[in-house]
């Protein structure tokens, strides 16, 4: 019973992150693999909160003294994967940003270039595209 100060609190912590994922449940980039591990990690976090005798006796069979220095370690690999995770997002997105960027150059030189010069040169005009007379 002197517990149940950290464990509500523990729960609510909990619930918070359970809540703040399932309003951006719709989202396309949330994989269904992220949701089965993230479902799993709240139910192992409850767990662990009404049982932390258990923990420790995980962490006992694994070799490690406390089950709070295995929730540590487990935290240290997690937080290393995220960090990871993150790391090859933000490359991808400017890698995506750049060929983006490259795209909108060449095709608003090429639309000042026939702008300018008329379609002697060879620009390919869009179905439609009227010549402005200068």
């Amino acid at each position: 019973m002197k517990y149940i100060w950290i464990q509500l609190v523990l729960l609510i912590g909990t619930g918070t992150l359970v809540l703040a994922f399932v309003r951006n449940w719709d989202r396309a980039h949330t994989r269904a693999w992220k949701r089965m591990a993230f479902f799993a990690f709240v139910l192992a976090n409850v767990y662990a909160v009404f049982r932390p005798q258990d923990v420790t006796w995980v962490a006992n069979q694994l070799g490690v003294g406390r089950g709070t220095d295995l929730v540590l370690y487990m935290l240290v690999v997690g937080m290393a994967f995220m960090t990871l995770n993150t790391f090859m997002r933000f490359r991808s997105l400017e890698k995506k940003l750049t060929d983006l960027a490259r795209s909108v150059a060449v095709n608003d030189g090429q639309r000042v270039n026939s702008d300018r010069f008329g379609d002697e040169l060879g620009a390919v005009r869009p179905e439609g595209e009227k010549v402005s007379p200068n």
